[in-house]
């Protein structure tokens, strides 16, 4: 279970950070990241959907991840 907290704390700050520095240098991304997390202890979902989110843009540009990813990381940032 730790294991699983811990990876998904690394998806939402991965995926937060992101969105930050791709469309909002003010976004605030502590607050996201603990948004993200707390919903993923209370919803498989959210949790499922940080994983796709995070492993989706991995290496893309902000462009691609816009394009290919924004379906399973419309759910982590606005």
């Amino acid at each position: 279970t730790s294991c699983d907290s811990i990876d998904t704390a690394f998806d939402c700050e991965s995926v937060c950070s992101r969105y930050r520095d791709c469309y909002d240098a003010n976004y605030n991304v502590g607050a996201c990241r603990d948004s993200c997390r707390s919903r993923a202890e209370n919803d498989p979902g959210v949790k499922g959907a940080a994983d796709t989110c995070e492993a989706c843009i991995d290496g893309m540009s902000c462009a691609g991840a816009t394009f290919n990813c924004g379906a399973s990381c419309s759910n982590i940032v606005p």
